[in-house]
């Protein structure tokens, strides 16, 4: 086993929370409906919080059309969050509701939740209100990968995971079709929604 260094030399990017919803109708069938959050405490770009729903991930409408969209009090930040990390993601990549959905300033948001069993985040603008809540959360893991792991391919990325057995992402009070699946996460059997907090990207040094 290669030693471990006290600090990574590489460039850090962004931290904050990135907990995540992915819901389908069957283990291997399309994602129906693509929800993913955004806390950042650092980056470049400032702080700010970030929500895109795809409640149609595959189609290439915007709000009212389609439920795809993106609620943010930091647009600069939102900007390179999908360029450098959403769009390469592999449940969004792809995906063409990304770069139809409607983008709308925040006017309030609201984090509930005790992180033990639950935990929601809400966000409302222009009269459309976005919730995505995570329930029956397990125990909290904390997870190191390099870019030959990691979502982007191209970070080194540490967080605290808790798994949710339970989540649901609703448009205007109405919940987007689908459920919970399980899939393949870091190595073991795992649902498609989680928590995913005190998380860091690191690009690494040449």
């Amino acid at each position: 086993m290669s030693e471990r260094i006290p600090v990574n030399p590489g460039e850090v990017e962004w931290a904050g929370d990135n907990p995540g919803i992915y819901l389908r109708e069957s283990v291997d069938g399309p994602w129906t409906g693509l929800g993913i959050f955004f806390h950042v405490v650092y980056s470049n770009y400032g702080r700010g919080q970030t929500m895109i729903v795809l409640g149609t991930p595959n189609e290439s409408l915007g709000y009212p059309q389609a439920n795809n969209i993106c609620m943010t009090n930091n647009r600069p930040l939102t900007d390179y969050l999908i360029r450098d990390f959403i769009s390469k993601f592999p449940s969004f990549k792809g995906q063409s509701g990304l770069d139809a959905m409607t983008w709308m300033d925040v006017e309030s948001h609201v984090s509930e939740g005790d992180m033990m069993e639950s935990w929601s985040e809400t966000m409302t603008s222009q009269g459309v209100e976005m919730r995505m809540q995570w329930q029956q959360l397990g125990q909290p893991f904390a997870v190191e990968v390099t870019p030959e792991t990691c979502a982007t391919g191209e970070h080194d990325m540490y967080s605290v995971f808790l798994e949710a057995r339970q989540a649901g992402i609703s448009v205007n009070g109405k919940d987007l079709t689908g459920k919970v699946t399980d899939r393949l996460f870091f190595g073991k059997q795992m649902s498609t929604a989680f928590l995913a907090i005190s998380e860091t990207w690191v690009k690494p040094a040449e």
